[in-house]
């Protein structure tokens, strides 16, 4: 990699890669095929004891049924997190990418047949359901599942459609999705003599040499650009497929499933993105205007964006000393916590290299309960790189934790799922504060995690905006390359403001960003998790004991309880619109302080 600051293996030390044999240990091991069989063989049985009979159960049968259900469903996601996992690990090899799509084919078609439960379930009258609970402790046990299946009811279609969007989803958005992943990977961005993967080329917008950033931004988006039909094609037909379904479902705005999904009621986003978007003139708009002025320009050239502020050294951080320096702040916090979090670096639970092929970005997957969850990692050793680890071992020590509710309940929703991945990134980030004595690199250090927390707020909130716009014009007819652009343009300078230049390049930068196609409207849950991190910090640092334990206990609750609920312990009420104020005014003291010391 040409990047002036890019790190080789050497420097960064060894590099862990995951060990999957805890899923299955190949992709021809004879257990893969076993599971799909004895999977389809419990479906059936299913269906022949259950199909039509649930309304006739008494409160234990249905508990059985249940447990019986949930034991089939953990096989079935052991089989597709093993694909998946083996699939992100290099999306251009053509075998890998046979088996990911024969599995998916294979588990969807016995999950079809699985479908008629969740369907059924729904039909049962609520107070008919009551008084079930009140005879079976055990299926009171499963109440908040079968809650949160139950959202689904006024939006439920026939069986018979349920069963048929089920069956073609295989070859309709998760066709499209790899379809995306596969080109995006594909993609080789010509820079200084060599052609880097996406993952590389946007290394480069971070590198401390201008001119670097100036060429990668040019090559990054002059790339896409050749490609814009294709990521347009799919853009326009995915969002036109979610507007299908959600007319015949009956949704009124694009977004009303995902919060539906997420537990959360339309009045609360739309009060996170007024708020945040209210806030863009004393928070990025200001922001980015002192970085200009510490750059000793007028205005911030776009590639400038996420340049290293003036006085960082950007020294490489090598992954014994990321590994260290995340596992000492987490047992700060909480020895508990960190011992979970050692058992990733242990057990062969992270994939850290970059490499041709790969997935780009970061991710936690939490595959079942029965096993455990994995971490995918481009490690190239910045600042952020550290910050990175940081984020996403919060999500598989989350997921550990939340484990204990079973495969049904372990699931949390996408509003608090960011909570244990921010709160582990802004506790390393103190840590790092805290050990570093030298003023210049603390004010650099200060500027670095203000930019990441204006990526997670501002940042997602405009891309929320972005998938707003784009789906609400999407029902007037398909959108042009040039019109997807023009919505991306309107968006980034609404909230990275008047202190930046933009050129032609920029307007195809919406192109590369895999939540638009792989989640559609999960950004929101950045900003949602950055918010109450940093009420939920506030708290921390002046709470005198017990504040941990009572943390714990809200990841251990898995998606048992509500955000309502799993909040009320600490006295916050995110349906309260100063609930976001008070979030978004930790980062804009940040700037304070930034500020104060330039």
């Amino acid at each position: 990699m040409s990047n002036s600051n890019a790190a080789t293996s050497s420097d960064l030390g060894a590099l862990p890669e995951w060990d999957l044999s805890d899923l299955y240990g190949a992709m021809d091991a004879p257990e893969i095929d076993a599971d799909l069989k004895q999977a389809a063989a419990s479906v059936d049985a299913l269906n022949r004891a259950y199909a039509g009979k649930l309304d006739a159960l008494d409160g234990d049968g249905l508990a059985q049924a249940i447990r019986d259900y949930e034991q089939i469903d953990e096989t079935l996601s052991r089989l597709m997190s093993y694909a998946q996992l083996v699939y992100a690990g290099n999306v251009t090899d053509p075998e890998i990418g046979r088996f990911y799509q024969g599995i998916g084919e294979r588990v969807n078609a016995v999950s079809t047949d699985l479908l008629f439960f969740t369907l059924e379930l729904n039909r049962l009258p609520e107070e008919a359901l009551e008084a079930l609970y009140e005879q079976s402790g055990a299926l009171a046990s499963y109440r908040p599942w079968i809650r949160d299946q139950r959202v689904m009811r006024p939006f439920q279609l026939s069986d018979d459609l349920e069963k048929l969007l089920h069956e073609k989803s295989v070859a309709g958005r998760s066709a499209w999705t790899r379809l995306f992943d596969e080109t995006l990977a594909s993609l080789r961005f010509p820079f200084r003599g060599e052609m880097l993967t996406n993952t590389q080329i946007l290394d480069n917008l971070s590198s401390g040499d201008g001119d670097a950033r100036r060429e990668a931004a040019a090559s990054l988006g002059s790339v896409l650009a050749e490609n814009g039909r294709t990521f347009a094609f799919i853009t326009n037909t995915l969002a036109k497929d979610k507007d299908i379904e959600d007319r015949w479902r009956g949704f009124e705005r694009p977004v009303s499933a995902r919060n539906l999904a997420n537990h959360v009621e339309d009045e609360v986003v739309d009060a996170l993105s007024s708020a945040v978007r209210g806030a863009y003139p004393t928070l990025s708009h200001r922001y980015y205007r002192l970085k200009a002025k510490w750059m000793g320009v007028e205005k911030l050239d776009y590639w400038d964006r996420l340049a290293p502020p003036p006085e960082d050294d950007d020294r490489l951080v090598p992954w014994d000393q990321a590994e260290k320096t995340v596992l000492q702040a987490y047992g700060r916090f909480s020895p508990d916590l960190a011992a979970i979090g050692r058992r990733f670096f242990e057990g062969g639970w992270i994939d850290a290299p970059a490499r041709p092929g790969k997935a780009s970005g970061a991710f936690a997957h939490p595959t079942v309960p029965s096993a455990h969850p994995f971490l995918l990692l481009n490690y190239q050793g910045k600042t952020r790189d550290v910050m990175t680890l940081a984020h996403e071992l919060g999500h598989g020590v989350h997921q550990v934790l939340a484990g204990s509710q079973g495969h049904l309940m372990a699931h949390t929703p996408l509003t608090l799922a960011e909570t244990a991945s921010v709160f582990g990134e802004m506790l390393t980030f103190q840590g790092m504060l805290a050990e570093t004595e030298d003023p210049v690199r603390r004010r650099a250090m200060l500027a670095s995690k203000i930019e990441d927390m204006l990526n997670t707020v501002v940042r997602q909130i405009a891309f929320f905006e972005f998938e707003r716009r784009v789906h609400d014009a999407r029902k007037d007819g398909e959108l042009s390359v040039e019109s997807l652009c023009d919505i991306w343009m309107a968006v980034s300078e609404e909230s990275l403001g008047d202190a930046f230049r933009f050129d032609e390049h920029y307007r195809h930068y919406w192109m590369y960003i895999p939540h638009f196609i792989h989640s559609p409207f999960y950004v929101y849950a950045y900003a949602f998790g950055d918010c109450l991190v940093n009420s939920l910090y506030s708290l921390y640092e002046e709470a005198e004991s017990g504040f941990a334990e009572k943390y714990l206990d809200m990841l251990r609750a898995g998606g048992t309880l509500r955000h309502r609920e799993l909040l009320a312990p600490f006295g916050l009420d995110a349906t309260d619109p100063a609930f976001w104020n008070k979030g978004l005014g930790v980062l804009s003291r940040f700037i304070d302080r930034l500020e104060e010391s330039i």
